[in-house]
């Protein structure tokens, strides 16, 4: 009898709560992966976090095979994979950590049905966040819907145990021993592999990062950690630990993290295309698409705005602070509708999180719980004034900026705000 430890958004062999209890089994463990054709066909071709993914596969595989294991690396549709599994090994059980998106939900649903039929069971672990859905709630048993409360029993809650390490080394000798078997190829996979740096994992919290955290030309600023987060390439406890030895700022970053973890699982709808304030789905956007096509290219007129798209075509990272502004200046000065943002953006961003982005584009669009007023428009002049005063990161991502070659603005600042105030205005007085 096998047990089968399945990675998705855990990557990595240190601190990893699904390996954890799958070595402890009392059954040899089999380290697994699968490319999901569900999602892959969603994909362009070249997609960097792919990319991403398959260097940790290539890593993990060296770790596995230097410790005389091997990573098994399985493509299709989970139950298929599964059903071929469950003829090739005699599965007692299968442990993953647990996901919040609603098609993971469904997925690991029809996989537990499935393994229940064969006598196996599917094990699900906390593991990408410090608090699930259901352990930080009112005390009536509700969800918070405003995050400064959430935080604060949110940090009231945490005590030592809840970061506490997974110690999986201990028990590597519940591996199962088997020859390295070869990892597929990209090409294989059908997708094609991108000369793409990503950030390192290994850095220390930003000294400075209240302040710097804003500023989207300090090198050091961030701690770009946000990729590794998304595939678990490195265990929130340990940041979390990190950044509450350290950097309590940074902390609340993590905090808002299981806060709309939360929120997608209390209210799905968010997840289906549904302002979290359904008022806020009567606006009567102008969805332009020549508006939409300039926004995409950074060809606004407004520099901070063109840079930030700039850097994330480029990339696949923007700064959080260029991520507000553009947000804002989409839903409010273009009057396009926040989903068609949120849409490019799990499009381009290496650390696309479902959670995360529908969050923050209903906060920027002013429908989200815990929303900013809809009549709180960022200023994009105002804003570069204020966080990029010298241009650096402007003159970075927009070499032609200060020639004639430089667009003008699509919309006047004013005119656009008055525009989206009457049009917010209007929806509200409707509901």
């Amino acid at each position: 009898m096998l047990t089968l430890c399945w990675l998705r958004r855990d990557l990595r062999l240190h601190d990893n709560a699904a390996l954890y209890h799958a070595l402890r089994s009392g059954h040899p463990v089999q380290v697994l992966f699968i490319f999901d054709d569900d999602i892959l066909k969603t994909l362009p071709r070249r997609d960097r976090r792919v990319i991403f993914i398959y260097r940790q596969l290539q890593a993990l595989h060296a770790r596995l095979a230097a410790l005389g294991a091997t990573l098994l690396v399985r493509q299709g549709r989970p139950t298929d994979v599964f059903e071929r599994l469950l003829r090739e090994f005699s599965v007692a059980e299968v442990h993953a950590a647990r996901d919040y998106e609603p098609y993971a939900t469904t997925r690991d649903a029809a996989v537990s049905a499935l393994l229940q039929a064969h006598g196996a069971a599917l094990c699900l672990h906390k593991d990408q966040c410090i608090f699930e859905t259901g352990e930080i709630l009112k005390k009536d048993g509700s969800p918070y819907t405003v995050f400064t409360p959430y935080s604060r029993r949110w940090r009231e809650t945490c005590t030592d145990f809840f970061l506490k390490s997974y110690p999986t080394e201990a028990y590597f000798s519940a591996l199962y021993r088997a020859p390295p078997e070869p990892l597929p190829t990209l090409q294989s996979v059908d997708f094609e592999d991108m000369a793409v740096v990503f950030p390192e994992k290994d850095v220390a919290l930003p000294a400075h990062y209240a302040t710097t955290r804003n500023l989207p030309a300090a090198e050091a600023g961030t701690s770009r950690l946000s990729v590794h987060l998304r595939f678990g390439t490195l265990s929130v406890r340990e940041l979390a630990r990190r950044a509450e030895a350290e950097n309590q700022v940074f902390l609340t970053e993590l905090i808002w993290r299981d806060f709309f973890f939360q929120i997608l699982h209390h209210f799905p709808h968010v997840g289906e295309g549904q302002a979290f304030r359904p008022a806020y789905d009567r606006i009567r956007w102008r969805n332009d698409e020549a508006d939409f096509a300039a926004w995409t290219q950074g060809r606004t007129g407004y520099p901070l705005v063109d840079a930030g798209m700039r850097q994330l075509n480029a990339t696949g990272l923007m700064h959080n602070r260029v991520r507000m502004v553009t947000a804002s200046f989409l839903c409010k000065h273009l009057l396009i509708d926040w989903r068609w943002g949120e849409a490019y953006f799990a499009e381009k961003l290496n650390d696309y999180d479902l959670s995360a982005n529908n969050g923050n584009w209903q906060w920027a669009a002013g429908s989200g719980c815990d929303a900013a007023p809809y009549f709180r428009v960022f200023n994009p002049l105002a804003q570069q004034q204020k966080f990029d005063p010298q241009e650096h990161y402007i003159r970075a991502w927009l070499p032609e900026y200060g020639t004639c070659e430089y667009p003008r603005p699509i919309v006047e600042h004013a005119f656009g705000r008055q525009r989206a105030l009457a049009a917010y205005r209007k929806a509200l007085q409707e509901a």
